[in-house]
């Protein structure tokens, strides 16, 4: 299983100490679909709600359905060769309340993640390499992201 998410040590915040989230695996329509929901918080994180089922906060990871294979080659026309791209895709939803007495409504992150067909085979370490950078970049602008989502201060 080379997708699964343990309990999650979260990026900087402002305003938050040392946030965690506690995950559980939870059942997805589909089958090239994993998902988890946040059942409980640690650290400080005040006003933060975990997951139920009429305030979402969850993870998902979607491979494609299909899965593309390296594209046909031949020297006679090298041009014919058609390059197809498998589309992956990150989901994050987290409940939000947009003003007092209304209800929570999803806020939603998607990350989609495309790999040209023969890439995952031929040149696997730059796709990680491609996929190292995001995953350190994210960690290193999480507070700047949150506050800009905030303030809407670029």
């Amino acid at each position: 299983m080379s997708i699964a998410l343990t309990n999650v040590t979260g990026g900087a915040q402002t305003g938050f100490t040392t946030p965690g989230y506690t995950v559980t695996a939870d059942n997805s329509v589909d089958g090239n679909v994993k998902k988890w929901v946040v059942t409980a918080l640690t650290g400080t994180q005040t006003g933060v709600r975990a997951h139920s089922v009429s305030d979402e906060f969850s993870f998902m990871f979607v491979k494609p359905r299909v899965m593309k294979t390296a594209p046909l080659f031949s020297t006679l026309n090298p041009a014919a060769a058609k390059v197809e791209t498998n589309r992956y895709w990150i989901i994050i939803r987290k409940g939000g309340i947009p003003a007092s007495g209304l209800n929570s409504v999803p806020q939603i992150i998607k990350i989609p993640i495309d790999v040209t067909a023969g890439v995952d085979s031929y040149d696997a370490p730059n796709m990680r390499a491609m996929v190292s950078m995001l995953v350190g970049a994210l960690n290193q602008l999480s507070a700047g992201i949150g506050d800009t989502l905030a303030n809407g201060i670029l």
